[in-house]
């Protein structure tokens, strides 16, 4: 078992595996702001080899460049807050407008055979009135009949509902309702390409999840890349280099593709190429990210 360490110790213990520190007391009051813990994400990349091991840091390594790459990931997880939450709010009233105008804005997309579910998960219906039931917006709780478990959402129009409804849940819902369905109906209404629809929306649901809990993208393999347009990665390439399918980068162009097609906003990946391409290790632990290097049981 590991223990505690002091701040002291802390710096100490990463002067003692070569870490270059210019300012002992600078590096300390990072270590209290963002943990030692939460750092050593990071700091991984710019070890020997601690897969194996051997701790020590690459001669010539400096703290400096650790939290550049750090700060530099920070930076971008608060860049993407704006264009996911546009997304967001798009895909929310397309979803609401198609099931309106198709299955009637009530009643119809709250029971369960409107949605095609797999397995075992939770229902997704089941996840819909949990998210319009724990709400305490004015314009959810005027629709509610009922108290505990016989409460009921009948006359909820689906225009309020979806505001109620999380990312996740939303996502769901697009990928299951009306029969499947949905998924193209909603990408019609928005104007992207069908296929692949549905998983390139998780995507966005993942990537915005990564950023509201402040996780690394940085040297990042994204687990539900969703199956982004070959002629949106082939103009996204164009604008910024290469770039792995499993790329953070991947999805922000599937990103700027909705928000393009639907009018939202223009693309934000030739932004962000203009401001961080130029990093010696950043730009490339976002177009590349490697198999994370840890400690091995």
């Amino acid at each position: 078992m590991k223990p505690s360490l002091s701040l002291e110790q802390q710096s100490a213990l990463l002067r003692s595996r070569g870490l270059i520190i210019p300012d002992e007391a600078e590096c300390r009051a990072f270590l209290a702001a963002h943990s030692y813990y939460r750092l050593s994400g990071w700091a991984r990349y710019f070890q020997t080899a601690p897969h194996v091991g051997d701790d020590s840091f690459r001669p010539g390594t400096g703290f400096d460049d650790i939290r550049r790459v750090y700060e530099a990931d920070e930076a971008l997880r608060a860049r993407l807050v704006a264009p996911l939450t546009r997304a967001e709010l798009v895909l929310r009233t397309h979803v609401a407008r198609v099931i309106g105008d198709r299955h009637g804005p009530r009643g119809r997309y709250l029971e369960q055979d409107f949605y095609t579910d797999v397995g075992d998960a939770e229902p997704t219906v089941m996840a819909c009135l949990r998210d319009v039931g724990r709400s305490k917006e004015r314009h959810i709780l005027h629709f509610k009949s009922g108290t505990g478990n016989d409460a009921h959402f009948a006359d909820l129009p689906v225009w309020s509902a979806v505001e109620a409804f999380s990312f996740g849940t939303l996502s769901k819902c697009i990928e299951r309702g009306a029969g499947g369905t949905l998924t193209a109906d909603v990408a019609a209404s928005v104007g992207v390409a069908t296929a692949g629809f549905a998983y390139r929306v998780r995507a966005l649901v993942y990537l915005r999840n990564r950023c509201a809990h402040h996780s690394r993208l940085w040297h990042h393999s994204v687990v539900d890349a969703g199956p982004t347009p070959n002629n949106v990665r082939v103009k996204a390439k164009r604008l910024v280099g290469q770039f792995g399918p499993r790329s953070v980068l991947d999805v922000i162009a599937s990103l700027d593709d909705l928000l393009v097609r639907s009018g939202a906003s223009e693309a934000t990946l030739p932004d962000l190429f203009a401001e961080w391409a130029d990093g010696e290790d950043f730009w490339p632990g976002l177009a590349a990210p490697q198999v994370p290097i840890d400690h091995r049981r």
